[in-house]
């Protein structure tokens, strides 16, 4: 009882306590629990994947973990646990909204239809679909893949997309989905699909991380530009703005910056391969912008 009140007390003078009555409270249920629980993906390279058991990494963790240690600071209670937990694209946001997790960064499209179930911070990074095949598939582009298996991961953006596109164009395409990314990858490897149909960054990060990256090319165009953004529940104002005041605060300070270096420009674990991937122009003028906005 005396650390709930003194939890409450530290809520209140950092004017971050809001009524029971709201939807969602994440800084009480952390306050009141001594814990904050952060998702995790096993495979979005460079964002959030393993490099041993249980050992997450990436561009997004440290977002994800800078927020964690903001929110002990506006607690003021560094004794605060960080739970790790593993999510999937089909989930995540199921798990967000029932409690099990309370902050999920990772490589999660912000979009209008996702935004009626969880609220989205500062968009920190942008992509789009394209193609990841073997060099000797013939494959260039997505008319070559007519009447042809093209894989995606079950829950994501793109998988609606390919097949919006399959639809639009005539293209008779048999759309099979994997698991996770690195499942998808296999149905290719393993001959069951032509093409992993998949937002370009996870698909040169899989390329990094495969036993032969010599055999795998991204192609095609990008059929569109999504944002990513770590994802809180809705209706919970106060933890928006902590979390939206870290992100923009590293953008301002150049931290956000030195991070993307460190991820998508230099060597990264556990094969030490360099994306060598430049901050694309929508990133760059976000880090000015800082805006939340979601792709239609």
């Amino acid at each position: 009882m005396k650390f709930r009140a003194a939890a409450s007390a530290a809520l209140l003078a950092t004017g971050l306590l809001i009524s029971p009555l709201a939807s969602a409270d994440t800084l009480r249920k952390i306050a009141e629990t001594g814990k904050i629980t952060l998702a995790y993906r096993e495979a979005s390279v460079p964002f959030s994947y393993l490099v041993g058991p249980e050992k997450p990494v990436g561009f997004a963790v440290d977002i994800a973990n800078a927020v964690a240690d903001a929110v002990k600071r506006h607690l003021n209670n560094p004794a605060i646990k960080v739970d790790l937990q593993a999510v999937t694209s089909q989930n995540r946001i199921p798990l967000l909204q029932n409690g099990t997790i309370d902050l999920e960064c990772g490589s999660t499209t912000n979009n209008s239809a996702r935004g009626k179930d969880v609220q989205f911070a500062i968009n920190h990074f942008y992509t789009g679909t394209r193609l990841l095949t073997k060099k000797t598939s013939g494959i260039r582009n997505y008319a070559d893949l007519a009447r042809k298996k093209v894989a995606s991961t079950s829950g994501t953006t793109n998988a609606q997309v390919i097949r919006k596109y399959n639809r639009d164009n005539n293209l008779d395409m048999e759309i099979v989905l994997g698991k996770d990314h690195d499942d998808a990858m296999l149905l290719v490897d393993s001959g069951r699909a032509e093409a992993f149909a998949m937002d370009d960054i996870l698909l040169f990060g899989l390329i990094g991380n495969a036993r032969n990256p010599a055999d795998w090319v991204v192609v095609g165009d990008a059929l569109q530009v999504e944002p990513y953004a770590c994802m809180l529940r809705k209706d919970d104002a106060q933890f928006q703005s902590l979390v939206n005041g870290v992100i923009g605060a590293m953008m301002a300070s150049g931290e956000f910056e030195k991070l993307y270096a460190k991820w998508f420009m230099s060597p990264v674990p556990p094969r030490n391969q360099n994306l060598n991937l430049p901050m694309g122009r929508e990133l760059r003028e976000n880090l000015v912008a800082q805006s939340d906005k979601p792709a239609l």
